[in-house]
């Protein structure tokens, strides 16, 4: 359930009417709704409720807005980093350092000595060459890091390619047949506290098997590790759960994901960790986008909007689905290409869609894109970066302002011996 939804004919971001948001802050747009963040971190948390210790810290690669990450550390949530700028972010929005994890294949030295300094909760360890460094570092500071081992456990989950993340061909984790040996080598290391492991096998995960499967696997390892006489209190279990896309789209819910976890981790006396992204701020942002023109199409016609793959890229990368429906639909409807400005034929929403019938200066929406929607953004074709709104009831406030094109421009320089 989202707070998107039709009123007197016309779409409103909880009380506020969207043509209002469109007619102050001009389009393309990011909207999101603080009334659903808050409510599927509830339904996230409550689906847990089986689980008696537990940490859930929100992927701020989803969505790193501050005022999207303060809503959700005012509802207990710690925070999922993958570089030292998100885990800056989570600190400015309010997260207690104790409840950031820093995960991330390639940390820098300069990011392991700034996630030291910050007094994060816990770095998961992507390699044996990375837990090394971490460890001579710390030790030089003078202080322990909180460590988990992060398991390559070589399961297939089933989603698109690139974001499949726990095959043995990944990139990601260490391989589950060397983790004993890596472990033991890591845990003998002064600087480092390697007190549990970690695994994430892909996101938007439509079966909860190919992960029950990784978390047994994982189990097996905990056990294997406490036989070799290590003290394991954390296991890191990841994100992934994934969102309906399209009306009608079945999904394991967090309360069936929940339950799975609970049964299959019951017997480990561990504090579990969580990082869910897009189930939380997928479905409560939307991408409000005007139609510049339309333009007659040798079967199809081609509705231009305004936005493109600069502002939305995951129809380009990975042909994803995003429902895309008019502000104030007329009752009847056209089979359309829903198409961007940029200069690239994949700048491509969808081809041969049906949708609500639409005319220039027509608003409409792209749904289901608070997750992985402006976080991706480039100014690909000297376009800015859009602004991003949070609706609360009947207000709302610009969370990010619209960066120009020009903005941009005034950060490059041209040297002396070039004029």
């Amino acid at each position: 359930m989202d707070h998107f939804e039709y009123r007197s004919g016309v779409m409103h971001a909880e009380d506020v009417p969207l043509p209002r948001i469109a007619q102050d802050v001009g389009t393309p747009v990011y909207v999101y709704s603080r009334a659903t963040l808050e409510r599927h971190a509830k339904v996230f948390r409550d689906g847990l409720a089986d689980v008696p210790d537990k940490l859930i810290a929100f992927a701020v690669k989803s969505n790193p807005n501050l005022a999207v990450l303060r809503v959700l550390a005012n509802q207990g949530y710690g925070a999922d980093c993958v570089s030292i700028g998100e885990v800056r972010r989570a600190l400015a929005a309010g997260v207690a350092a104790e409840k950031i994890v820093f995960s991330g294949v390639g940390k820098t030295h300069s990011e392991l000595i700034s996630g030291i300094e910050a007094g994060i909760g816990q770095f998961n360890i992507e390699s044996e060459e990375e837990g090394l460094e971490l460890a001579e570092i710390a030790a030089q500071l003078g202080v322990v890091a909180q460590c988990a081992l992060r398991i390559n456990p070589d399961v297939d989950a089933g989603t698109h390619d690139k974001i499949s993340t726990g095959k043995a061909d990944n990139k990601f984790g260490v391989p589950i047949d060397q983790a004993g040996q890596i472990f033991g080598k890591l845990a003998s290391q002064p600087g480092v506290n390697l007190r549990g492991v970690a695994v994430h096998i892909g996101s938007q995960l439509g079966d909860l098997s190919p992960l029950e499967r990784a978390i047994e696997e994982l189990g097996s390892m905990v056990t294997s590790l406490r036989g070799a006489g290590h003290a394991i209190t954390h296991v890191d279990l990841g994100g992934g759960l994934g969102v309906p896309y399209k009306a009608g789209e079945e999904l394991p819910s967090p309360a069936q994901y929940g339950a799975m976890v609970a049964r299959v981790t019951k017997d480990w006396g561990v504090k579990l960790i969580f990082e869910p992204g897009r189930v939380i701020a997928g479905n409560a942002g939307i991408l409000l986008t005007k139609v510049v023109r339309v333009k007659r199409g040798i079967n199809d016609p081609f509705v231009i909007v305004d936005a493109a793959m600069n502002d939305l890229a995951r129809p380009a990368l990975y042909g994803a689905y995003h429902d895309f429906v008019a502000v104030e639909p007329r009752g009847s409807d056209m089979t359309a290409n829903i198409v961007g400005p940029i200069c690239e034929t994949g700048d491509t929403f969808a081809m041969g869609r049906l949708t609500d019938r639409l005319d220039a200066g027509d608003l409409a929406v792209f749904r289901t894109a608070g997750a992985y929607g402006a976080t991706m953004a480039s100014s690909y074709n000297s376009r800015g970066f859009v602004p991003e709104v949070l609706v609360d009831g009947d207000r709302y406030a610009v969370v990010a302002d619209r960066i120009e094109a020009g903005a941009i421009m005034d950060a490059e320089r041209v040297p002396d011996w070039l004029t």
